[in-house]
């Protein structure tokens, strides 16, 4: 079982995701180790002077002005953690959880929090152990931290709240006695340091930003299908065209067309036809591809940024500083979760016009909803409805989230951010982005099994085939929702993209 060490601000994305799949166990890294025990000197010495910290020796937010006696800081860590976990609403998946908790720890690791190295020894246990915290998902405003989720993600460490274990949910003290471990007591400023933070957004919109970039290869795949399915043009996917107006995102989308389309036998069969040009669905992919291509590349780097980085307060400095900041505040994360949700939302909108394109018979060519027998049989004529269906929701879920700030704590935090209402939003949006694109596979299939039997480029018969494996050509009406998950399955698992890429190269994001 691989062992991913944590504690020092380099992992990529690809190792963040595996942070939320099961089979894996973490440790830390020989120098995170000596910078927390360094960082918690600073802490310990801070107290024994007596000087005045927030969250150290205070109480929180607008109570910052309380002094706590010494001989209560440990409680009033407890007491933080157990008043704060007070989310609502459905839990996180376990794969989200699994990385917000493995996130958490490595903000702890590149030591500036000044928590106990037994509080990391903790959480790694439970960890590896895979006794993943419940976390509810609703409730936090972005700012002080995802406090309210964090803390249920904390609960389980002093023994407390909830966690899955092999399939079930059982209880923060029924794991910690089956892992032989005692809850821990916490320190001065550990509860706070548990969850001040950015982890509950930061770990939806990795996984977010995962699957975009999956959805963005495979919206130029089915686009590529469905060019050929309307026997449309490659013309306006001519390299000369891209470079006059170089953005990237526009640039490596044509250039993936060309790929997906290279070798075609369907595209020199109608050179001569009487069309002058294609429908803008099929004419602008590039330039519309590629501009959430842009946007997704915008969030990754945003991501990756704030999955590395330490959100804590106040931060702890070798020097013996502990200054308050502001690094909590999920600005960074919750607009770019919004750029996310507007980018592959916009992928799903020019995807249903696609199939528009190929199911109406005034415009595609084809026979009418792509039927066998049209009249007698619907063929994809309620797909189509589902797809636009998809497309205005995720125009609801794609009104930002960011610019919505409500004051909280007796209006001492009076802006906050609502990143992790952008990032469940931006999940949404994935979700249903991958269903329509899914239909557009279907669709487009479907268009070249009635178009002439000649074969299409080398990446989109790829693809083609791939999906013909699990789904057959509609012949005759029949109960189309298996089909449509089964065309969904093949699109979020990458499937077809792996298929298209393994004969024609990678395709750029």
């Amino acid at each position: 079982m691989a062992t991913i060490l944590l504690g020092e601000p380099n992992l990529p994305l690809s190792t963040l995701v595996q942070l939320s799949r099961a089979g894996t166990r973490i440790g830390l890294t020989k120098d995170s180790k000596e910078n927390v025990l360094q960082s918690r000197r600073v802490v310990e010495d801070a107290v024994a002077t007596g000087a005045t910290m927030y969250g150290i020796n205070t109480g929180f937010g607008k109570l910052a002005g309380v002094r706590i006696p010494d001989d209560q800081l440990a409680q009033l860590q407890k007491n933080l953690l157990l008043s704060h976990a007070t989310g609502v609403g459905e839990p996180l998946s376990i794969e989200q959880s699994r990385l917000a908790f493995a996130l958490r720890i490595h903000n702890l690791a590149l030591g500036r929090s000044g928590v106990r190295l037994a509080l990391l020894e903790q959480a790694i246990a439970l960890w590896n152990g895979d006794y993943i915290p419940v976390i509810p998902s609703q409730g936090s405003v972005g700012a002080s931290g995802d406090l309210a989720p964090l803390s249920h993600m904390a609960l389980p460490l002093i023994g407390c709240g909830e966690v899955w274990h092999a399939g079930k949910v059982t209880t923060g003290q029924k794991a910690l006695q089956q892992l032989g471990r005692p809850p821990l007591e916490l320190r001065e400023k550990e509860g706070l340091a548990l969850i001040n933070g950015t982890q509950i957004m930061t770990a939806i919109g990795c996984l977010c930003v995962h699957d975009a970039v999956l959805l963005a290869k495979t919206a130029d795949i089915t686009c590529a299908m469905t060019v050929e399915a309307l026997r449309g043009t490659d013309r306006a996917f001519d390299a000369r065209i891209h470079h006059a107006r170089p953005h990237t995102g526009q640039r490596v989308t044509a250039e993936n067309l060309r790929q997906l389309l290279a070798g075609s036998k369907v595209l020199p069969s109608h050179r001569d036809c009487g069309k002058v040009q294609d429908a803008y669905s099929l004419r602008c992919a590039p330039q519309v591809h590629g501009a959430s291509k842009d946007g997704i590349r915008y969030a990754l780097e945003v991501l990756v940024t704030e999955a590395n980085s330490v959100t804590d307060n106040p931060l702890v400095f070798p020097d013996g500083d502990v200054v308050s900041g502001g690094n909590f505040h999920g600005q960074p994360v919750s607009q770019a979760m919004d750029f996310l949700a507007i980018a592959v939302a916009t992928l799903a909108n020019i995807s249903e016009r696609r199939i528009e394109q190929m199911v109406n018979p005034d415009i595609s060519g084809l026979p009418p909803f792509l039927a066998k027998n049209p009249g007698l049989e619907s063929g994809f004529m309620i797909p189509q409805v589902v797809a636009a269906s998809l497309c205005s929701e995720n125009k609801t879920f794609a009104h930002p989230a960011s610019v919505d700030t409500i004051p909280t704590s007796a209006n001492r935090e009076d802006h906050v951010s609502m990143g992790v209402t952008a990032a469940r939003h931006a999940a949404m949006v994935v979700g249903n982005t991958g269903k329509v694109l899914g239909i557009e596979l279907l669709c487009a299939a479907q268009g070249l099994d009635l178009g002439e039997p000649l074969r299409p480029g080398l990446g989109v018969h790829a693809a083609y085939q791939a999906l013909r494996k699990v789904v057959p050509g509609l012949d005759g009406d029949r109960f189309l929702a298996p089909d449509l998950a089964a065309a969904e399955r093949l699109v979020r698992d990458g499937v077809i993209a792996a298929a298209a890429e393994k004969k024609v190269g990678p395709l750029a994001v």
